[in-house]
Parts: structure tokens; sequence; C-alpha cells
């Protein structure tokens, strides 16, 4: 289960309390102290096996480590359970090409879990998204001993690998990536430049050893600019409103004027952000999807495309540390 998963049932738990039509059943954790400790907390039921739940409950999350991830859903979804299964979907694309089958073959709603997707401030900009060309994306994150069984892509990049992939929806056309080991045996940080069919271009970031925490995606599309803070759930928006080019003085004006002044040919926007915690947000959609038996807001197909795009990026890593014989090192 890990301290993921305890933030899973503590949102269940939540919104029982508040009146929604869900009950916190039980939790599922091979270590029994850790099973207790998180059922006395919510008031639920400890198991060790997952195949405790069975008959228990209707729909569940998954939030083991990865390479578990196949074998617990694949279990749980022939037990006619729903499930909402933590990014990255799988450890391969043979692993998630079969869940996609058992999910089809035993009807099961299944979403996966990119939490970014249910972040207040994604939520709002797709309103904004017309031609997106430029994305320019970093994630950063002091070190933890958390995720280590996966490298930064996973772990990290995977989040805005999946949004803009949502954003920009257009084939992908070439990856180019470099990545290090820095303090663990696998990659700690990495950068990538994808270019999509439509011509956009995408430069992502990720690092798991920075000195501070950062969450943000800048991207241009014609006459705008779009920057989101994940963290802070804000949106801004500078859009160019009239036909002639943003001139090198309403830009010397834009500087320095506060961003109530007007400025000739600008908008600024700020899209109103109903701010909420987004795993709470994530599994309300789940739920939704559940009690409808309709289509997640993130599907299977949404996750093997993010894991598809992050296992490119690695083996673009890979081909730059050999081309740049750091094996050697």
């Amino acid at each position: 289960m890990g301290s993921f998963g305890r933030n899973h049932a503590r949102v269940y738990h939540e919104l029982q309390k508040q009146g929604a039509a869900v009950e916190l059943a039980a939790v599922v954790d091979s270590d029994s102290a850790q099973a207790q400790a998180v059922a006395g907390q919510f008031g639920c039921l400890a198991f060790t096996n997952v195949e405790d739940l069975f008959g228990r409950v209707e729909a569940a999350s998954v939030a083991v480590p990865t390479v578990h991830h196949r074998n617990v859903a694949a279990a749980l979804m022939a037990a006619g359970i729903d499930l909402l299964v933590e990014k990255p979907l799988a450890s391969n694309l043979e692993e998630a090409d079969e869940l996609l089958s058992l999910a089809n073959a035993n009807q099961r709603v299944v979403q996966v879990g990119h939490l970014e997707r249910f972040n207040p401030a994604v939520r709002a900009t797709l309103s904004l998204i017309t031609q997106p060309m430029f994305f320019e994306v970093h994630r950063l994150s002091v070190f933890s001993p958390r995720s280590l069984d996966v490298d930064v892509v996973l772990d990290l990049m995977i989040h805005d690998i999946d949004v803009v992939l949502s954003f920009v929806k257009s084939p992908l056309k070439e990856i180019r990536a470099v990545g290090l080991a820095v303090v663990t045996e696998k990659v700690d940080i990495a950068n990538v430049r994808m270019e999509f069919e439509s011509g956009c271009v995408a430069n992502l970031t990720a690092s798991r050893i920075s000195t501070e925490r950062v969450r943000k995606m800048r991207f241009f599309q014609p006459r705008e600019y779009v920057s989101i803070d994940y963290g802070r759930q804000d949106v801004f928006q500078i859009r160019v409103t009239q036909e002639e080019k943003f001139s090198l003085n309403n830009l010397m004006a834009f500087a320095e004027a506060p961003s109530t002044v007007p400025i000739p040919g600008v908008t600024l926007n700020r899209p109103k952000v109903e701010a909420e915690e987004p795993l709470r947000a994530e599994l309300k959609s789940f739920l939704d999807a559940v009690r409808h038996r309709s289509k997640p807001v993130v599907g299977l197909e949404d996750g093997r495309r993010a894991l598809a795009t992050a296992l490119s990026i690695l083996s673009a890593i890979d081909d730059h540390t050999r081309r740049a014989k750091l094996h050697a090192l």
C-alpha cells in the first residue's frame, strides 16, 4: 500500500464522512502492522492478501509498487472489481496490453492514476487550448527514498508526459533525451525534447535530486502564452488581441506595468480555478465512472500511451548514454 495508498484511504474516508455514496471497507498491505495502523486510523478492515477483498468490495485503488500492478490488478478484475491503478500503468507494454485485454474481457471500469489531469489548474486550462506549438516543463523534487523502484521518467516526468499528450493530441514524430543516474542506480535527472507531427515541440525536465520543489508548465500557441503552476493551482494567460505585432514599446510596458494596468493590444487573463485536492477530484471522478459504468477521464489507453512514451524516452536516454560513453564513467 505504501504512503500514497494511505492517502487514497484517507480521501475515501473523508468522502464517506461527508456523505458521499462510498464506504471504505478495507485496506490491504503485506505488512500486517502497516495494514492494521491504517485500518485503525480510518475505521475499516485490514488484510494482508488481496484475495481477502473478493466479495467484499466493488471498487479498489491499486497503489502497490509498479512491478506488482499486473498481478494485483488482474486478480481484482477477475473477481469483478473496478479499479484505479496508480501510474505508471505497468512495468512494460506487454503487461499494459494484458491489463487492457483483461479489463475488456471482464467488463471492468479501470482508471489510471495520472493525478495532474485532475489538478484544478490543468482543468481550468482546457478551454484555453487552441494550437499549442511549444512547451517548457519543469518538475523538480528534493531527494526522497520513495519510488526508487523506478527512474525519474516513470516516477515524475510521466505526469507531464500525460498532460502534454492530452493537450497536443498529435502523434509523436521524434524523441531526443538525456538522463543521468546521480545518487541511485536509476536515472535521477532527465531532459527530453519531443516533436509531434503537428510541429509542436515539448521540452520536459524532471529531477528528483533538486534543492527545491518546482511544478511548472508553460506553453505557447499563436498569439498566446499560458503558464501553469501545478503547486499553486494557478493559470496565467497572455493574449495579443490586435492584428499588429506586439511592439517593443508594448513589451517594455508589459515588463514594467502591474498586471492591472491595461496594455494596448494585450489581454491578461487569470482563469477562475476552483481549488481542490487533485487526489480528491481524481477519486470522485473514478467513483462516478464506476457508478455510471462510464469511460474514465484517464482510461487504460491514456495510461498505455503515457507509458509507451516514457519507455521511448528511456530508450533515447540509453542511446545517448552509449554515444556519450557514459557507461564507462
